[in-house]
């Protein structure tokens, strides 16, 4: 691949700061886990089951800041397996993931199946936040056609106010790399490798159905200029129309392919939970079943009265999950004592909802015609490159989709990381702003490098040699001359990123 080749300064770059920020975020999470005592919090918590040796005590210490909340799910699901019912709101792929690395992996040391289970989640989120990072490189060149402007945004991914969600046991990382892979493949037409990564994603993580979207809009946008393509004389009529129906049915199946990982689990949620009881409860640790009892949990294969979920005309235990266990639903977070987490979610909200805006305030025709309509610009290869161009038309639509069931339908403190791991218009749209508005970084671009130039800034070190130029880091070295909009879009993703590491790793709430 391209990308990947040796003489790209940009992919390296990104690669090692991403490399860098995780290395720092483990850093700082086993200090702040250490002098700050653990919040009380009322989350799942189960029992440790085994006698801790040393070296779990002392990986515990290093890296229990990244086993909190939900990271308690998926760590006990990949060394329990869906033994308890709401277990079933995480999706299969990240565990299934944990588990195969944590077998395959030497371990010279022993450990406790969930000491290596942590730690196999700590190393396959490093090296997926830096393949997604190099994704999102190659999606933003593809689309925004503005090298400089994808390479910012993926630097800036490296520090997304979701990064503590990309270093612990979390599937952000994961659903990231597959999603924003999914994307670049398909913009360069690559359409059954993309699908496979979006089926990957939506095993990951249910909102990965939704990109399906994705597929059907690339198909209507292909067939909409095959019909705009001349005038069609109309003997080709019925050729034209085999070639929709062709692509109408590859969409189609494609997206049912998209869907497949996750009607497959409901299924096995169904045959575990629903069907007659099989003595499974009998295997299962008396400390776990005892959690169970003094929780409520219901557990796999044990007889008695069925779930409500398992008579419905489609039972879904995941929508059942999120209504029963975490009351999720239309408007029902609007609550006043709600307010602290809606002011939490508050800078993503404004950001997202501005993208929207100065993308469809700077392309209105194309926003009325869906963009399916060629432009003259684009006829001529004249179109308008960076985030106001027409190629990033889907990626608004969807992030401003997944903005409003989010903060309509979800627990809306969580709209950081849900924004953050699953569309790139969070950091296209932020390093647009910042490209725009930030002089400091007028100094060494230009709009349209030619072949010739050098991808990435160059500046001279006390030494005399030439050095790669980050310009997050010339940024923030310079942070005191920047813009006030340069220094709040900095301070929410730095903000964000630490303050996560610091309430997150002690249980504190968080996004």
């Amino acid at each position: 691949m391209e990308l990947w080749s040796r003489a790209d300064p940009q992919l390296r770059e990104v690669v090692w700061f991403s490399v860098r920020c995780r290395a720092l975020a483990l850093l700082l999470q086993a200090v702040f886990n250490l002098l700050i005592p653990d919040h009380a919090a009322d989350a799942f918590s189960p029992p440790r089951l085994g006698a801790q040796g040393p070296w779990d005590a002392l990986l515990e210490r290093l890296l229990g800041g990244l086993a909190r909340w939900d990271s308690e799910h998926f760590l006990f699901i990949a060394e329990h397996g869906y033994l308890l019912e709401h277990n079933c709101a995480f999706l299969p792929l990240f565990p299934l993931s944990l588990r195969l690395l944590a077998a395959l992996l030497p371990w010279p040391v022993q450990l406790q199946p969930r000491s290596r289970l942590l730690l196999s989640a700590v190393l396959l989120n490093a090296l997926l936040a830096a393949l997604a990072a190099a994704a999102l490189l190659g999606l933003g060149r593809a689309v925004l056609r503005n090298r400089r402007q994808a390479f910012l945004a993926a630097l800036l991914f490296s520090v997304s106010p979701a990064g503590v969600f990309m270093a612990a046991a979390y599937s952000e990382s994961a659903f990231a790399c597959l999603a924003f892979s999914a994307m670049w493949r398909l913009e360069k037409g690559q359409g059954c490798l993309s699908g496979l990564l979006f089926a990957l994603a939506a095993a990951a993580r249910a909102n990965g159905v939704v990109n399906a979207g994705f597929f059907l809009y690339s198909r209507a946008k292909r067939f909409a200029h095959q019909l705009q393509v001349g005038s069609a004389p109309l003997r080709e009529l019925p050729s034209l129309w085999k070639q929709g129906l062709s692509l109408a049915l590859s969409a189609a199946l494609m997206s049912a392919g998209i869907f497949l990982p996750f009607a497959l689990f409901q299924c096995y949620a169904y045959v575990r939970f629903c069907g007659p009881g099989t003595g499974l409860a009998q295997s299962v640790p008396e400390p776990l079943l005892q959690l169970a009892r003094d929780k409520g949990y219901r557990v796999a294969g044990t007889a008695g009265a069925q779930p409500p979920w398992c008579s419905q005309r489609f039972p879904v235990v995941y929508s059942y999950i999120q209504d029963t266990y975490w009351n999720v639903g239309f408007l029902r977070y609007f609550e006043l004592r709600q307010i602290p987490n809606f002011l939490l979610a508050l800078p993503v909200t404004l950001l997202c909802s501005w993208a929207a805006w100065t993308y469809v305030s700077t392309n209105p025709q194309h926003c009325l015609t869906l963009g399916l309509e060629r432009s003259k610009s684009e006829e001529e290869g004249k179109a308008r490159d960076g985030f106001c161009g027409p190629a990033a038309f889907v990626y608004v639509v969807h992030s401003t989709a997944l903005l409003l069931f989010g903060f309509s339908c979800m627990h809306v403190q969580v709209l950081t990381r849900f924004l953050g791991s699953s569309s790139p218009i969070l950091y296209w749209f932020s390093a647009h702003l910042l490209q725009e508005h930030e002089p400091l970084l007028w100094s060494t671009e230009t709009d349209n490098p030619k072949s010739g130039e050098p991808l990435v800034g160059k500046s001279a070190s006390s030494c005399g040699k030439e050095t790669s130029d980050n310009p997050v880091v010339r940024l923030l070295l310079n942070w005191r001359s920047i813009t006030p909009l340069s220094r709040s879009i900095l301070g929410f993703f730095l903000g964000y990123w630490l303050l996560g590491l610091v309430l997150h790793c002690n249980f504190f709430p968080w996004t």
